[in-house]
């Protein structure tokens, strides 16, 4: 892209944003990484980006480089991803060999977690995350974060650290984060119940393969039985994982091949109907139960037939 072509697409400020890498650098430990040395964060919710989006990042990473660092946390003896997903990935496409770094030392799962989920919701639109991304942000908004105060204090940092302006979110019950997303309630809780689920059902439902009331109903499994119900490769509406549902803690894969493919039950003897002359009546059946009366003629029907067979095999 040249200096005087159109302006190129704006990515959100934590993809790229403007602002000088060195006024980042003070207190965070800013160093240059190889990308393959950082991997992704090990619970990350949030699909890479794909299409349109990722070309224009991609091209924007040969124009100008990363213009913003991603921020990683040392695990171990390598580092492990916490904002800069896309931007690694972008890089990795563009043929970049090394990235500008943030490295965090020190910090909890649930701190890391936060950095995870805060970033991306000031990169990308809420309405725009898929049904399982919606779910991994309410449900950390809600009860993922060790303390409020530890939280706004990451905030107020990634503010600093140059992503863009972010309000605080205070503490907030359920209705109260409802409200901010305008969501109910009870439609906030069922997305809390959907972050329960393991991957595999996460990206059938993103992909639309499952309702979200299929998806709350299962889950209620755990995530053992969880993978003997991915495991299986058939559709699942919302009956049939209530049906599941209903299995919860006993389910095993044969219980889960009775309720996916029930045996059809055997059709009902059917019966039909012989008029017989007044007289034969009379004269045969005088005096016979219905159930007599049709054991009589079975007998004669098969003495009848068993003497038809036997005069053809003399013949």
């Amino acid at each position: 892209m040249k200096a005087n072509g159109p302006k190129r697409k704006i990515f959100d400020a934590v993809d790229m944003m403007t602002t000088d890498v060195s006024q980042a650098e003070t207190g965070n430990g800013l160093q240059s990484l190889p990308v393959d040395k950082i991997k992704p964060f090990h619970d990350h919710p949030f699909h890479l980006y794909e299409g349109e989006r990722l070309d224009d990042m991609v091209e924007s990473i040969r124009e100008h480089g990363v213009l913003n660092p991603v921020i990683v946390r040392k695990k171990g003896r390598g580092y492990e991803m916490l904002s800069g997903h896309n931007r690694q990935n972008a890089a990795r496409i563009a043929g970049l060999t090394e990235i500008p770094a943030i490295v965090k030392e020190g910090l909890t799962d649930e701190e890391a977690y936060i950095y995870v989920i805060e970033t991306n919701v000031i990169q990308r639109s809420f309405t725009d995350l898929a049904p399982s991304e919606k779910a991994a942000v309410l449900s950390a908004r809600y009860e993922k974060v060790i303390s409020q105060g530890k939280r706004n204090d990451i905030l107020r940092e990634i503010e600093e650290i140059g992503t863009c302006g972010h309000d605080v979110h205070k503490s907030k019950s359920r209705d109260g984060i409802g409200e901010e997303y305008e969501m109910t309630g009870r439609n906030i809780a069922r997305y809390m119940r959907v972050d329960k689920l393991i991957r595999p059902f996460k990206d059938r439902l993103d992909a639309g393969e499952i309702t979200l009331t299929a998806a709350v109903e299962l889950s209620y499994l755990s995530e053992e039985e969880q993978g003997i119900a991915a495991a299986e490769d058939s559709q699942i509406n919302g009956s049939t994982a209530k049906a599941i549902r209903a299995a919860a803690g006993e389910l095993t894969a044969e219980k889960l091949e009775e309720i996916l493919h029930p045996a059809k039950k055997p059709l009902p003897a059917r019966s039909v109907s012989i008029k017989i002359p007044a007289e034969a009546e009379e004269k045969y059946f005088s005096g016979m139960k219905a159930r007599e009366r049709t054991d009589l003629v079975m007998k004669a029907l098969d003495a009848w037939f068993a003497g038809k067979e036997a005069a053809y095999v003399q013949q």
